[in-house]
C-alpha cells in the first residue's frame, strides 16, 4: 500500500467522467489499498479514484456506523467504522425528502459549503471482487455517497452549493 497524491482543483481530472472498471485485477486492487489507506492519512471519510488522479468508477467510504460513536468518551475502545470499498457505484433510487448540509471535500482544500441531498439512496455496484453489492443508505451515510459518487461524474459539491465560504482558520491553498 502507498499514499497517492490527492489532486486539487482545478485538476482536469476533477471535471471528467470516470470509465468503468471492467478488470477487477492486481492493478484495481492496488488502487482500492492505496485510496484506503490515502483517506485515512488524508483524513476523511470517502475518497473517489479522480481525487486521485485515476478516471475510473471507484470509491471508498469509512465512517462511524452511528455519529454518536465518533464521539465515544471511552478511550480504551475505539469506536467501530465501517469501511466501503465500491467500484461502478450508480444511485438506482432516491428519495423525495432532501436535506441541506455542510460539506467539504479534500479537493477543494480551506473551503466548505450548504449542499442539499436526498435523505435517503440506493446504490447498486461491485465489490472489489466484482461481485455486485447493494446498499440502501441514509442520513450522513447517504450524503457521504452522493458526494463521492457526484466524483465520478465530474460534479463538486461547489456546483450543487447554495452558499459557499471558508471555515474560520482555514488555511489557503495556493491552488
Amino acid at each position: 500500500m502507498a499514499l497517492r497524491e490527492i489532486v486539487t482543483v482545478p485538476h482536469e481530472v476533477l471535471r471528467r467522467k470516470a470509465r468503468p472498471v471492467t478488470d477487477f485485477g492486481e492493478n484495481l486492487q492496488t488502487l482500492i489499498d492505496d485510496m484506503v489507506e490515502t483517506m485515512r492519512q488524508a483524513p476523511g471519510v470517502g475518497l473517489a479514484a479522480p481525487q486521485v488522479g485515476v478516471a475510473e468508477r471507484v470509491i471508498v467510504v469509512e465512517y462511524y456506523e452511528h455519529e454518536e460513536d465518533e464521539e465515544n468518551e471511552d478511550e480504551q475502545t475505539p469506536a467501530p467504522k465501517r469501511l466501503y470499498t465500491l467500484v461502478n457505484p450508480e444511485i438506482t433510487r432516491a428519495s423525495k425528502e432532501m436535506e441541506v448540509g455542510a460539506e467539504g471535500c479534500l479537493s477543494i482544500p480551506g473551503v466548505m459549503g450548504d449542499v442539499e441531498r436526498h435523505l435517503a439512496i440506493t446504490v447498486k455496484a461491485q465489490n472489489r471482487r466484482g461481485q455486485p453489492v447493494t446498499l440502501r443508505l441514509k442520513d450522513w451515510t447517504a450524503r457521504i455517497f452522493q458526494h463521492e459518487i457526484d466524483h465520478l461524474n465530474g460534479v463538486l459539491f461547489t456546483d450543487r452549493a447554495s452558499k459557499v465560504w471558508k471555515p474560520e482558520g482555514a488555511v489557503e491553498d495556493n491552488v
